[in-house]
């Protein structure tokens, strides 16, 4: 599914996002992420042994949610996808998403560097996308 071009511009300029997977027992895990976005698909880094990425290798289906809440209510927007996700491991398109992140948030370059064989990439290609205020 394709987010319309204000959904993707509002999700691409968020410094984070909050990514929810859900165990084998089905109880949910909710973390926040860095992110970027190439299409309408949405990428982040994380170390390979994470809770989000054992989470993945059991059910794949994932939700997130970019919001910007606001005292004034009728300011408030946001988007929330639900998708499938799947997990980079090495190559071209590993190194190719590194890179957008470490453009994006060069903080990863000293406090969270990006690795083949110690960070994955998760990559979640929308399903189903919900938005409003925008």
């Amino acid at each position: 599914m394709k987010l319309k071009k204000i959904e993707r511009d509002f999700v691409s300029l968020q410094r984070v996002l909050r990514f929810a997977t859900v165990d084998e027992d089905g109880m949910p895990h909710n973390v926040p992420v860095c992110h970027v976005m190439d299409g309408d698909r949405i990428y982040f880094a994380t170390e390979r042994g994470s809770n989000k990425v054992r989470n993945l290798t059991e059910n794949d289906k994932v939700a997130l949610i970019c919001d910007e809440y606001s005292e004034i209510w009728s300011y408030l927007r946001g988007v929330t996808i639900h998708g499938k996700a799947k997990v980079i491991h090495k190559g071209p398109e590993f190194r190719k998403v590194s890179k957008l992140l470490n453009q994006k948030y060069t903080q990863y370059e000293v406090a969270f560097p990006i690795k083949e064989g110690k960070t994955v990439i998760v990559e979640v290609t929308p399903d189903k996308i919900g938005s409003w205020g925008l």
